[in-house]
């Protein structure tokens, strides 16, 4: 397990109460920084997490808020920092494939201005709402923004043509913060491929034991 000495820090992880987020809220906390865990208000994961990890002894709090609204987005990045009493890091992790299955990518019809917008609002509008929001605290405190892009934003291949479109801007969005950012706020990104939850198992040949043969570390 991956261990830093994160005391004092005060983290907002995004899409925090599942997935890639929920790992990444409960390893902060594990290495001493105080997290809020943002997903959507109604969200039960959310106040299930939030108190598991409490009851565990982790200083995690609930930040409940539409990351894809501008105005909820504003409310909740605000709250947070309040309730953290600063911010050292920001993880853009919330994103959504916007639909319950894969579209193809030859199916543009599949792919209407509703869905579009709804996958843009929460994967690339939502990143940069959260760190518009963020930024004087980050700048404040040397922090850093580290956003969830995917593999589907390298290769043009994904859940859906909405989906590749939407992490290809969030990567480019990750460069453009770096620079307009510095010196003061580090901005990196990740683009992780397959990951072992819910959502990949939809995929077909989700389950085949060769699917570690396709990437470098051949495992999954």
């Amino acid at each position: 397990m991956i261990t830093a000495d994160l005391s004092k820090k005060r983290s907002l992880v995004t899409g925090g109460a599942s997935g890639i987020g929920l790992a990444t809220t409960e390893l902060f906390a594990r290495c001493g920084a105080k997290v809020a865990m943002n997903d959507l208000s109604g969200n039960p994961n959310l106040e299930r997490e939030v108190q598991r990890l409490q009851e565990d002894g982790l200083d995690v709090i609930a930040a409940p808020g539409n990351v894809g609204d501008a105005e909820d987005c504003k409310r909740m990045v605000t709250q947070a920092i309040a309730d953290l009493g600063g911010l050292d890091h920001l993880i853009n992790n919330a994103g959504t494939p916007g639909t319950k299955s894969p579209i193809p990518l030859s199916d543009l019809e599949a792919v209407d201005e509703e869905l579009w917008g709804r996958i843009m609002d929460v994967n690339l509008l939502g990143a940069y709402l959260c760190a518009r929001t963020a930024a004087k605290a980050l700048k404040d405190g040397g922090g850093a923004i580290v956003n969830t892009a995917s593999q589907a934003g390298l290769t043009g291949m994904g859940s859906s043509l909405a989906y590749a479109v939407s992490k290809a801007g969030l990567i480019n969005l990750t460069r453009s913060l770096a620079r307009g950012l510095a010196p003061e706020v580090r901005v990196n990104c990740i683009a992780p491929g397959m990951v072992d939850s819910p959502w990949e198992c939809r995929f077909p040949g989700y389950d085949s034991p060769d699917r570690g043969e396709i990437v470098p570390l051949k495992m999954v």
